[in-house]
């Protein structure tokens, strides 16, 4: 039965974000929504709660229905409040104390530890700040689940966590996803919408079929859509010589047949439908400048520490090569940042690290998890005039590539979404072109799009990079090694796929 029914639904902001949308959500679906940054998820999730009044179409919701919808940022107001407090202040007055209890099975179900149940919001990781939204939403038994992006911030091990939660969920309970998580999708959705300026295709497929299916379309449209198209081309000529001939002769059934030729090319022409062509975000490129050295770090079992000195693990006897692409994988708190962190001091500071050395030719290209490589109170059109020495109609012209318009380039670089940030680094990565990546969770705020640029010109360029990601798409597309942090050791293994295996029964 449907729950929610959308007929002709469409947004229109600056430009329509989607359009002519038919969908209904009912018992059993667990919907993915797809989309480039900033082209509607979000927008889409708050027409269906009611939040937001589309621009044109109508919705129906089934009389009574509750909607949980759990956003992506946290409201100033709860941060101040611990996490017990923050799920239990969801919970109606008149259940507030009678049903206090159901509290902490939702936190047992997602496995908060009891600790964690009473620190403040502001103290949480943001990946337990997720958990507890989640958790704040499910407490007041919806009937549907609005999802808003729930991977953000989360390891491996929360991600296997969640995916398993939803798996588990009753199935009357439809369960809407937007997220760039591709893996994420696959594991937890059945249909996929696939959001759109003009139509927005729906399949009965989770994300990866679903977009096979898609290309498959898109494909066969751009087909029909040439072969319309070469048609008109060729009706118009028959009529430009039908038409000489007629004008030659005087032959008023020639004027005749003329006019019709062309009438038939302009009904092909109007009715004819080119394949979607997704406006970018802003291109992602890299560079690689190369260098003859073969071996660019040596490893002489070099200590990965804590800040205060704390052994995590020995590197062993290693060498990091000319093409190596190199997955760190490991739990949360292992070491994976700190031996990031590691190889960039031995880098630009190599007199301060012990037992790593680097060969003289690596220039390093460095984007961590928090993009602090990119000052959030300069602009970008100072940034990149400044820092590489590029005029300002230049740095303009790059900017708007990347995908920072006109309008923000002159703007504090704090208030870009965290797309365009993403984006603006992946800029600066370029424009120091490097020959050696050192990247920690670099699809952090890519939408797909993004994600699959990133990884089109890692490859193209045959770049050399350390990187560690929670992106389990991103690490197997990528990585042509692997190393494992695992009791308090580094060990190379052949592929990820027993490290997900472990950490997903692990979250199961």
């Amino acid at each position: 039965m449907a729950l929610i029914s959308l007929k002709s639904l469409g947004v229109t902001m600056s430009a329509p974000l989607f359009a002519n949308l038919d969908l209904t959500i009912g018992s059993g679906d667990r919907l993915g929504i797809v989309a480039a940054n900033g082209r509607g998820k979000s927008t889409l999730l708050r027409c269906l709660t009611g939040e937001m009044e589309p621009t044109f179409g109508d919705i129906t919701r089934t009389r009574g229905l509750r909607l949980g919808h759990v956003e992506q940022s946290v409201a100033p107001a709860l941060l101040g409040r611990s996490f017990h407090q923050v799920v239990a202040d969801a919970l109606p007055l008149e259940q507030a104390e009678s049903e206090l209890w159901r509290v902490d099975v939702v936190l047992d179900s997602l496995d908060v530890p009891e600790a964690m149940r009473e620190r403040q919001m502001q103290a949480l990781s943001g990946g337990w700040q997720r958990l507890a939204l989640i958790a704040r939403v499910w407490v007041t038994d919806p009937d549907v689940l609005l999802l808003d992006e729930p991977t953000n911030h989360l390891d491996l091990a929360r991600i296997s966590q969640l995916e398993a939660w939803l798996n588990t969920l009753p199935r009357e309970v439809p369960v809407v996803i937007a997220s760039h998580d591709r893996a994420f999708l696959d594991a937890t959705t059945n249909r996929t919408l696939f959001l759109r300026p003009e139509q927005s295709p729906v399949f009965a497929l989770p994300y990866s079929r679903a977009r096979q299916a898609l290309d498959e379309v898109d494909a066969s449209t751009e087909r029909k859509f040439q072969r319309d198209m070469k048609v008109a081309q060729q009706l118009r000529r028959q009529a430009a010589k039908l038409n000489n001939i007629g004008i030659n002769s005087g032959s008023d059934l020639l004027t005749v047949k003329t006019k019709q030729l062309n009438q038939r090319a302009e009904r092909l022409e109007e009715a004819a439908n080119p394949a979607h062509r997704e406006k970018s975000a802003g291109a992602i490129r890299l560079a690689n400048r190369g260098t003859h050295a073969k071996v660019l770090i040596t490893l002489d079992d070099a200590a990965v520490e804590t800040p205060d000195g704390t052994l995590l693990f020995r590197t062993g006897k290693r060498h990091i090569c000319q093409g190596d692409r190199i997955v760190l994988l490991g739990r949360n708190g292992f070491g994976k940042s700190r031996f990031v962190t590691l190889i960039r001091n031995a880098i630009l500071e190599p007199e301060t690290v012990r037992n790593v050395k680097v060969t003289p030719s690596t220039v390093l290209g460095y984007s961590d998890q928090a993009l602090s490589g990119i000052s959030g109170d300069d602009t970008p059109l100072a940034m990149v005039s400044r820092r590489y020495d590029v005029g300002e109609q230049r740095a303009r012209s790059l900017l708007a590539g990347a995908g920072v318009g006109i309008d923000m380039q002159e703007r504090r670089i704090g208030v870009l979404s965290g797309g365009q940030k993403a984006r603006l680094m992946m800029l600066a990565l370029r424009l120091a072109n490097p020959n050696f990546y050192l990247l920690d969770e670099p699809t952090n705020h890519l939408d797909i799009d993004g994600q699959e640029a990133l990884e089109t010109e890692l490859l193209a360029h045959q770049a050399s990079c350390v990187l560690a990601s929670h992106d389990r798409s991103f690490i197997r597309a990528i990585g042509n090694r692997f190393w494992l942090i695992d009791k308090r050791r580094l060990t190379e293994v052949d592929d990820p796929e027993d490290f997900f295996r472990l950490v997903a029964d692990a979250g199961g």
